[in-house]
């Protein structure tokens, strides 16, 4: 089975320009994995402090984030072995499911 990894994280706050670069407190506040299969998974929700995560898939997944989200082969797609930062709500949730 594949793993998405998780890194939650406090954000760099935006340039003047409004540029948020993808740069991520070290250590991250919390990590967590989910399983990458057919059906939509949700992580565990983003803590309070976390306004920033940074997702890797040891497979071609596609997410989704919200409160109760739900991910299909339609949403946000991610190459596998490659970091993808995004900027998230505390209480939030991600899915993954898989994409190939």
């Amino acid at each position: 089975m594949a793993t998405l990894y998780i890194a939650e994280s406090v954000g760099i706050n935006a340039d003047r320009n409004g540029f948020v670069p993808p740069i991520m407190q070290m250590p991250p506040l919390v990590e967590q994995t989910v399983t990458v299969s057919g059906s939509s998974t949700q992580s565990s929700a983003f803590g309070l402090n976390t306004t920033m995560v940074r997702v890797i898939s040891d497979s071609v997944c596609s997410v989704a984030v919200g409160t109760n989200p739900t991910a299909t082969t339609t949403t946000t797609r991610l190459a596998a072995d490659s970091a993808e930062y995004f900027r998230v709500a505390a209480g939030h949730k991600i899915a993954v499911i898989a994409n190939t």
